[in-house]
Formats: structure tokens, sequence, C-alpha cells
């Protein structure tokens, strides 16, 4: 292809197409009653409930319970995000979505996903200084500290998000330009470009290793410790007590980095997986966690059920 053909489809192909259920397109307005009720659940019922409940009740303003809002906040603008074209997709069928819009999402979602991580690795300090620090938990874990943690954690995903829509925009792009999810994905849009993206290549997997890699160990490492501290425990009461307090945060960790790590491996390694299966797990990997985040505290957490039920019950 002539450089100036090339050009030509570039400015001909503006737009990328996304893509709802392969093979489900006859269903998708039915399918769009779930998602619509999954929405529901993780905005105003789940993630905004425990913001709020969080916000009002000044007993709940400790470290734990400071961690879970940025966890919920985080939560709610990766269902923001993802809401417009999933349900536009789904509901009216509104499949283009323009160049600089699609940067911007991928941008956004990328971002809070690295935060999620920062969060969940934050939540796990907060196990770790709680259990076998208990004595230093107070004057360690300040609120003048968590607000340093928190902008450290928002900083660090911006630095290393804000590069990828400037290098996915110096790509003229080619052909069908159909996208396999109902979003932007930069694993995904890089593979359009009709030129070398193995500079994406290589600093998108610098991205994951230097946040989700790193976070992910520093969580393993943080939980081997306070494994260690329970054992010494003499009381078997006290021992089930501790790791009891860790149930939710273990649930949110397998819950957000099991599928990241999938749909991550299956884009880069997985070429012959079935496209359904990247469909599912891209849903999985994005709406799940803002849905079951909610439930597993709001489940596990004392606190936090008690309020819930006096919200919705009373």
């Amino acid at each position: 292809m002539t450089s100036g053909s090339l050009a030509n489809s570039s400015s001909i192909s503006s737009t990328f197409l996304l893509s709802g259920i392969p093979g489900l397109e006859h269903m998708h307005i039915w399918i769009s009653i779930p998602l619509c009720f999954i929405y529901l659940a993780s905005i105003p019922l789940g993630n905004c409930t425990i913001v709020f409940i969080i916000k009002t009740e000044p007993s709940l303003h400790e470290p734990m319970y400071l961690f879970l809002s940025m966890l919920a906040l985080t939560d709610l603008g990766l269902s923001l995000c993802t809401l417009p074209t999933v349900l536009g997709i789904f509901l009216i069928g509104a499949r283009d979505i323009s160049q600089d819009a699609c940067f911007a999402q991928l941008f956004f979602i990328h971002c809070l996903s690295f935060l999620e991580s920062s969060v969940l690795l934050s939540m796990a300090f907060d196990r770790f200084v709680a259990i076998c620090r208990p004595l230093h938990y107070a004057s360690i874990l300040t609120n003048t500290v968590i607000g340093r943690i928190g902008l450290a954690s928002l900083g660090r995903s911006v630095a290393l998000i804000f590069p990828l829509p400037f290098m996915l925009k110096r790509f003229p792009y080619c052909g069908s330009l159909i996208l396999s999810h109902s979003y932007c994905l930069h694993q995904e849009v890089m593979k359009l470009a009709c030129e070398d993206i193995k500079d994406n290549s290589i600093y998108g997997m610098f991205v994951i290793v230097s946040t989700v890699g790193i976070d992910s160990l520093l969580i393993l490492f943080s939980y081997a410790l306070i494994l260690r501290t329970v054992l010494s425990i003499a009381s078997k009461a006290e021992r089930l007590k501790a790791l009891n307090t860790c149930v939710s945060h273990i649930c949110a960790v397998l819950l957000f980095y099991t599928p990241m790590i999938g749909l991550s491996i299956i884009h880069r390694f997985g070429k012959q997986a079935p496209h359904l299966v990247q469909v599912i797990m891209g849903f999985v990997y994005l709406l799940f966690p803002p849905l079951m985040n909610p439930i597993i505290y709001s489940v596990k957490t004392k606190q936090i059920r008690d309020r819930v039920t006096h919200i919705f019950c009373y």
C-alpha cells in the first residue's frame, strides 16, 4: 500500500466499530435488560450507597472504610466509562465511535483499572498494619497519610496511561476497524494500526508489569506476613477473627486480578482463543468487580451491612 492510499484509508476510516456478543445480535435488546440491572446495581444501588454511607457515618471514618470508599469511587468511574457504549450497542445498535472518543474512553478505563489495583494494594497494607502492627495502626494510617496514598495512586495511574492516546493517535488506521468489545482497550485498538506497533506493545507490557505485576506481588507479600502473624496467635478464635477481617479484601483482589490478567493474556498470546471467550472475559473484567464489591463488603462487614439495611428497609 502506498503512503497516499494509506493516508486516504486513514482519512476514510475515522471511526471504529464496537461489537456486542457475536452470533447473538438478534437478542441484543433482551441482553440489554440484565445489563441495565447490572449498571443499576453497581452505580446507584451499590457504589454510590457505599460512598454515601461512609461519608455520612462518622464511626466509619477509619482507614479501612476510607480505602473502601476509594475502591467504590473507582468502581463507580469504571461503570460510568463503559455504560454509554455498552448500552448504546445493546439498546439501539449504536456501534460507531470516533477515534478521539475511543482514545478518551480507553484512557479512563485503563487509568481507573490501574488505580483500582493501587487501591487494592493500599487495602492490603491497611490489613497488614491492622494485624501485624495493631498498636501503631492509628499513628501510621492517619488521614494525611491516607490522602497522600490516594493522590500517589492517582498520580501513578495518570502518568503511566497519559501517553497511550497520543501513541495511538499518531497511527493511521485501515481495514474494517472492528473492535471485539463494547468499549475501547489499548491492546485491541493498537492491532488495527497500519504501521508497526512494537513501541506500543512494549510500553503496554511495561505499564502492566509496573502496576498490576508489582501490586499483585506486594499484595501476596503482605498476606504472607499477615499469615505468619496470624499463625503465631495462640487462640484459635483470635486467629479466625483476624483472618475474617481479610476475607472481603481477598475476594475483591481475586475478582479484579483474575479476569484482568486473563484478558491481557488472551489479547497478547491467545490468538486462537474463541472470540466469544474474549467478549465474555471483557464483560467479567469491567462489569463484575463494580457489581460484586459492594455486595461482598455489605455481606462481610457488619457496620456496612447494618447501614445498608437501615437505608433500604426503613
